[in-house]
């Protein structure tokens, strides 16, 4: 099986070699007969970072197929949340992709790894629906004290937009200068029918 390395040292991590992940992660795959194709390795990168430079590498390579497992010495060295982790299993396992973290035996190719998967899939998609309720709770609080929901609604000059509608500017020139949208200029003019309509509005 073709298989990609990815290991990480983060900024905390003075004086530990990435070497380390490495070395114990080939031993184990060419005991196991696999090829190794391709080794990723983030040096001094905080695992908090969105965007990381050789994950991103490896990420666009899987979609190329050019592998058929990613190896890892521990899930906090890929991921920097298990959301974050499941998401690129999902990615890998729509793709056709293995995953395994050696120190944590975990191993999608085998039915234990699997069902971890499946554990993993669950967990967040509850994380989700916690979330999402909250979110409606909070909804349904504020508006039950009276409170407005949603943006503010911009502060707006109908007489002056009138007066800069009879100075010919367009609805686009007026939104402009008074840094509101075109929309709400639009819909204070339908609120004062009788504004001279501009060339070129």
């Amino acid at each position: 099986m073709r298989t990609a390395l990815y290991a990480r040292i983060s900024t905390s991590n003075h004086g530990q070699d990435s070497e380390l992940q490495l070395r114990e992660l080939r031993e184990h795959f060419r005991r196991r007969g696999w090829e190794i194709i391709a080794e990723y390795v983030d040096n001094g990168i905080s695992g908090s970072k969105d965007s990381r430079p050789e994950l991103n590498r490896l990420m666009a390579d899987a979609h190329k197929r050019r592998f058929d497992a990613v190896a890892v010495w521990k899930f906090d060295r890929f991921a920097r949340s298990t959301s974050h982790l499941l998401r690129a299993l999902e990615t890998f396992q729509s793709l056709g992709i293995e995953f395994i973290s050696l120190t944590e035996s975990i191993d999608t190719t085998t039915p234990v790894g699997k069902m971890v998967f499946t554990i993993l899939g669950a967990v967040a998609q509850m994380e989700r629906e916690l979330t999402r309720e909250r979110i409606r709770a909070g909804l349904r609080n504020a508006k039950a004290k009276g409170r407005r929901l949603g943006r503010p609604k911009a502060a707006v000059n109908v007489a002056q937009i009138g007066s800069l509608r009879k100075q010919g500017l367009s609805y686009k020139a007026i939104a402009q200068t008074l840094g509101i949208s075109v929309g709400t200029v639009h819909a204070a003019a339908f609120k004062k029918p009788h504004f001279p309509e501009a060339v070129n509005a």
